[in-house]
């Protein structure tokens, strides 16, 4: 990989991990358009340090309460009603279904999940799931009132869906809040505190892989993860203010023409489904 590739990916990283379009697709799709080889599974999960980072740092004051809360909790029984203390618990079990998906699923991650065909397809069906679920949802649920152990299971098997590159994470947590009738921006930001540990696991545990065989080496990895940093940072402050406000349509065409448009590339042999 050189550095210009880099640059590219880690622009698109840091634009799209936040938005329900899926950053791992697009880096996929860009890779192949491009004539670039596959990053691949470890490059994707380790620039994702860089977005992860974002979110810690645009949460900042919410992550504090919730882990200095969850943790005092432990043997201050008054404070386990305390709403931090338990979204401590409910961040903890809903990234249970990633992390042992993450583990079994380790070879399909890294071989069939990124077969163009299947990133198109899944781009198209979730699309009209999340707008069936923005049409649908009450968008009246809160965080703090109404979050339980068992939504968290919900969402966490919803974001254990992002394996695939083209559900996407956001996109996949996102809208299985919709379903459970959250208003979007608590959907939205349960998706986003819920991803951190999944997603700092997952590239630390890929850090090994960087530089290794047909991985990218660890200059260009930097970089990329540096871009998505700075470019997610912005890209996360937009996105919460913009669900505010507005419905998801605009991103639902987008990952339908898209879906159909990289399924029509491989079919038409424009681009190869595997590389």
């Amino acid at each position: 990989m050189g550095w210009f590739e880099a640059v590219v990916l880690g622009l698109i990283q840091g634009l799209t991990e936040f938005l329900p379009i899926s950053s791992s697709a697009h880096i996929r799709v860009v890779s192949a358009f491009a004539g670039w080889q596959d990053p691949g599974a470890a490059f994707t999960a380790v620039i994702q340090i860089g977005t992860e980072t974002a979110v810690i740092i645009y949460f900042r004051k919410e992550l504090w309460e919730i882990i200095s809360t969850w943790t005092r909790s432990l043997w201050n029984k008054e404070l386990r009603s305390h709403w931090a203390a338990r979204m401590g618990w409910y961040v903890i079990v809903g990234t249970l279904p990633i992390g042992v998906l993450g583990l079994v699923l380790k070879d399909q991650i890294e071989g069939v999940f990124r077969d163009l065909r299947l990133v198109g397809t899944t781009l198209i069906v979730f699309a009209l799931i999340l707008w069936f679920a923005d049409r649908t949802a009450r968008n009246k649920l809160t965080l703090e009132k109404h979050l339980s152990f068992t939504h968290a299971i919900v969402y966490g098997f919803a974001q254990a869906l992002a394996l695939i590159p083209g559900v996407s994470r956001s996109g996949g947590t996102t809208t299985a809040g919709l379903l459970l009738d959250y208003r979007r921006e608590d959907a939205a930001k349960y998706s986003f505190l819920l991803a951190i540990p999944a997603v700092l696991a997952s590239g630390l545990y890929e850090l090994s892989e960087i530089g290794e065989g047909p991985s990218p080496a660890w200059g260009p990895t930097i970089l990329a993860t540096i871009i998505s940093f700075i470019v997610g940072y912005l890209a996360v402050a937009w996105f919460l203010r913009y669900i505010s406000t507005h419905r998801f349509t605009g991103f639902v065409i987008y990952r339908i023409v898209l879906g159909f448009f990289v399924i029509l590339a491989v079919t038409a042999g424009w681009i190869p489904a595997i590389g």
